[in-house]
Parts: structure tokens; sequence; C-alpha cells
């Protein structure tokens, strides 16, 4: 066990350095921390454009695994704060998906239903809002578009990679005991939730560019219902989509501090 929790601290810690020294690598002299907002990129040449993507998501991609070797006293309360968090949530786990009030068919199919509508409505956001802005002439909407399609892109690689390191059980396995390193398991590992970090990833470019109340209140509580559903529907774990959502948010907002052109 406790060989356990030491290889899934050392994943978390992988992987929470990721916003922490998300600014751009152009900036990092005059700031060590993420900012309270995104600002723009003014020092980037590379346009945000469809072409330039595929060699954005290698970038970013070079900066979140990389991004441990940076973690300093300064940024170091978001990563433990996640190791934390993850941990007491693993240890009620177990308890959470037993209770019968989840252990309903109706319910485990029509959360399951509600979780697919949403993360499909957060993969099509993107591209609906580039085809607005690619309509209309509006370089903002353009970029946003772009960037979350990105940002998803950025979470499902992440995503997929912990999985494969995880091998964490289903709830629907062995009386919902969640145990990792399982072989057999491989990438339909149970942690992190994939319609989870897809939906935060999307919703915190959105909440990002278009930082109105309504629009965060919206895009964040979507988001949050994503995670909801997943757990309702006996999917994951309350640890998986926790460690989704942070992940994903965090993703979210590297990709617009680091890309982020438009007004």
């Amino acid at each position: 066990m406790q060989r356990l929790r030491r290889s899934l601290a050392s994943v978390l810690v992988l992987v929470a350095g990721v916003p922490f020294p998300a600014n751009n690598c152009h900036a990092q002299s005059t700031s060590n921390s993420l900012p309270d907002a995104p600002t723009t990129n003014l020092d980037s040449n590379s346009p945000v454009t469809i072409r330039n993507t595929p060699r954005h998501i290698l970038e970013d991609q070079e900066a979140i695994w990389t991004s441990p070797a940076r973690i300093r006293d300064s940024n170091v309360l978001g990563p433990v704060a996640l190791v934390l968090g993850t941990t007491l949530l693993i240890t009620a786990d177990h308890q959470v998906m037993s209770s019968s009030r989840l252990q309903n068919a109706s319910l485990n199919n029509k959360a399951s239903l509600a979780s697919n509508g949403l993360m499909g409505g957060f993969i099509a956001a993107p591209a609906a809002i580039f085809a607005i802005g690619a309509l209309h002439h509006d370089d903002h909407a353009s970029e946003t578009g772009i960037l979350g399609g990105e940002a998803v892109l950025d979470s499902l690689a992440v995503s997929e990679v912990i999985k494969g390191i995880s091998s964490r059980e289903r709830p629907t396995v062995d009386s919902a005991k969640g145990k990792f390193f399982q072989s057999g398991v491989g990438f339909n590992s149970s942690f992190p939730s994939n319609h989870t970090i897809i939906a935060f990833s999307s919703a915190a470019v959105i909440a990002s560019e278009y930082d109105g109340w309504l629009t965060q209140v919206t895009a964040y509580g979507l988001a949050g219902g994503v995670g909801v559903a997943r757990i309702m529907a006996r999917q994951h774990f309350p640890s998986d989509v926790f460690v989704a959502g942070v992940i994903g948010w965090m993703i979210g907002r590297h990709v617009v501090h680091r890309h982020r052109h438009a007004l």
C-alpha cells in the first residue's frame, strides 16, 4: 500500500506542475507564477492558426511534462493541494461508490447519457465558436475556437498517459475497490476521467477568453455537471473526476496564457 501511494503521488506531482509555470516561456523573466487572469502573449511570433496548432501542441506537451522541474516555493502550493485533495478523496472513493443510491441502473444510464451529451457539447463548442469567428471575421472568436480545440487535444494526451500509468479499476469492478496498477486494465483505466478533463479544458479556454461572470458560471457549471454525471453513472470515482477537473482547468489556462493574441 505504501508503495502504491508513493507511485500515485509521483504521477500526481508530475501532472500537478502543469499550470503553475504556465507563463509563456518568453515571459518567465518577469513572472514566476500563474497570473490571476490571462494576459495577451505579445512576445510570441507564432499566430494562433489551425496550421500552427500541431506545433503548438508539441510545445504544450513539452512544457507540461517538464513543468515539475520548474516547481519552486512560489508555486508549490497548487501541486501539494492537488496531491492532498486526491489522497483524501481516494480514501473515500469506495464508500461513496458503494452507496445504494448510486446502484440504480436507470439512474446510471441516464447519467451516462447526460455526461456523453455534455462532453459532446464541449467538443463541439470550440468548432462552433471558430466557425462563427470565420463567418463574421472575428479574430477573437476564431482564436478561442482554435485554442479550445488545442486544449482538448492536450488534455486527452495527458489523460491517456496517466491512465496508462495508473491502471485503475472502474467502480463497476471488484465491488468498487478502485485498485491501482492492475494488469489488464490498460487504457480503460478509471483514473482520470476523460469526459471531465475534456469538459474543463474546453471550459477554461472559453471562460478565459470571454471572462464575463455569466460565461464563467455557465462554462464551469456545465463542466462540473459532466463530472457529477460520471460519478452518478458509476463510471468514475470522485477522485478520478477531481483530478481530471483540476488538470483540465490547468491545461486550458496554460494554453490561453501561452498562445493568446487576440483581445
